[in-house]
């Protein structure tokens, strides 16, 4: 799976959200300053080219959809940062925000439990 731009991220979020509509749909989605509408309906072409959106046409008009789910996604883009910035470690990764005070000893101990736990 292809590593996508800011630009793309922000795209499929709105499409994610939405979960399939016209590029007008997704316009409206978007956090102001709202991009051009040419702007979007390229991304979505593009992200259409990469194999991460679906469309259904209607005459000359198209109704986007996902064809990655945001899950997928975020599972390959987390596995990419944890091998390429923690050598392959989540132990890396959790004593990371540890340090840098984004994470503190109450949500460890969530964590912890969640991992005794086991898959749900």
């Amino acid at each position: 799976m292809e590593k996508l731009t800011k630009k793309e991220e922000q795209a499929m979020q709105v499409l994610w959200t939405v979960k399939k509509g016209f590029v007008k749909d997704l316009l409206e989605n978007y956090p102001d300053p709202k991009p051009h509408y040419n702007t979007v309906s390229s991304l979505i072409r593009l992200l259409e080219e990469k194999g991460y959106v679906g469309h259904k046409a209607y005459g000359n008009t198209h109704q986007y959809y996902p064809l990655v789910t945001k899950e997928e996604y975020r599972k390959e883009f987390i596995s990419d940062v944890v091998n390429g910035y923690f050598g392959n470690s989540y132990k890396n990764v959790v004593s990371f925000f540890a340090r840098e005070q984004n994470i503190n000893a109450d949500e460890l101990r969530e964590i912890i439990k969640m991992i005794e736990k086991g898959p749900k």
